[in-house]
């Protein structure tokens, strides 16, 4: 007991004796410092005694793609932890190939009275989607807001990364290093961050080595968000002669590694590959990968105040919380090859736009 209490007042930042207090329900304890001792022992996982049990102010539900990108359960677990805080439960619904679709998830969250939802690279993000669908759920009277794509036609917060500057910072971390011929795997075009992202890779490239639209637009290719889309697009642009390849996934990132190990190169010397996300464990592959961080903590967060203003009664603007992502430089980008020595390769008989 000791020890635990010991545990609880380090995690909480205050003495054995109020952690007691609060423990056995005595007075004496500002109600933040009571506060900070029950989120610690939520933190550590021990359970709270039966009559510090707040009830819940209700449910909101969470609907997510399929969690086998590592990128979406950290997401969900920002926003249970944040809606945990301010007393809410939170319920996670999950599509997942064959099962569930966002609507039929929607529906059965309306159909237990959830207080509102989180939509994360849902359909809304889909630029050929129907968006009645959203105006039907407000008419029912449930708030929602939703992460990772904009819509006009939407009446809802949005929040995001600035998938355009991530770009920007990939393209100019790889042209410092003299990569010359950097390619973009991405997922399909419908996709509103995938029409970001190439936005921003294509300024990058005309920023930084002169590269009108068309000659950029020859170095992105579409795929899926999975290790073999990955695999499968970086494959087409190393043929193409590129260096060097920014993904729109961690997962995508790993394809592309193993795409130019099965071509006999090396990652970075001869290929430099660079992710997007900053997933957990991606700091421990072969090699360390460099990656654009999403502010996953600082949206998950804003997601949560939004939504939970609406809740309150205070209506959300109808505008999108943009965050800045950060650059994390590991161990998978390097120093391009001297020259164009993967224009060697080609057998097109087409010549880069850039020379070395």
């Amino acid at each position: 007991m000791t020890a635990r209490l010991a545990d609880i007042a380090a995690q909480a930042g205050v003495s054995e004796a109020t952690v007691s207090r609060v423990l056995n329900g005595k007075p004496g304890v500002a109600a933040a410092t009571r506060q900070s001792v029950l989120a610690a022992l939520d933190v550590l996982g021990y359970e709270r005694p039966v009559r510090l049990r707040q009830r819940s102010a209700g449910l909101v539900g969470l609907i997510t793609p399929e969690l086998d990108n590592p990128i979406f359960p950290a997401l969900a677990q920002v926003i249970g932890q944040a809606l945990t805080r301010q007393g809410y439960t939170p319920v996670l619904a999950t599509q997942t190939p064959g099962g569930s679709t966002e609507d039929e998830l929607t529906e059965m969250l309306v159909e237990r009275g959830v207080a509102g939802i989180i939509f994360v690279s849902g359909l809304h993000a889909d630029t050929t989607a129907d968006t009645q669908r959203y105006d039907q759920l407000r008419g029912k009277g449930v708030p929602f807001v939703l992460i990772n794509g904009f819509s006009p036609q939407i009446q809802a917060p949005f929040v995001s990364p600035d998938d355009r500057a991530a770009m920007k910072l990939a393209v100019t971390h790889l042209v410092s290093l003299g990569h010359t011929r950097i390619g973009l795997a991405v997922g399909p075009k419908r996709f509103v961050p995938v029409l970001r992202k190439i936005e921003g890779f294509r300024d990058g490239l005309r920023e930084r080595l002169g590269l009108s639209a068309e000659q950029a637009e020859e170095l992105v290719q579409h795929s899926l968000y999975t290790l073999e889309g990955g695999q499968a697009a970086a494959g087409a642009l190393i043929e193409r002669g590129c260096t060097a390849v920014v993904c729109a996934s961690d997962m995508m990132a790993l394809g592309a590694i193993r795409a130019a190990r099965g071509r006999g190169l090396h990652v970075p010397r001869d290929v430099s590959v660079v992710g997007f996300d900053d997933s957990p464990l991606i700091a421990f592959t072969d090699p360390p990968l460099t990656t654009i961080r999403q502010p996953v903590q600082a949206m998950g967060q804003a997601a949560v105040r939004a939504l939970l203003e609406e809740v309150g009664g205070t209506p959300a603007p109808h505008s999108e919380f943009v965050f800045m992502p950060e650059l994390v430089v590991r161990g998978s980008t390097a120093s391009g090859p001297q020259g164009q020595r993967s224009s060697e390769r080609r057998t097109d008989g087409v010549e880069n736009p850039i020379e070395g």
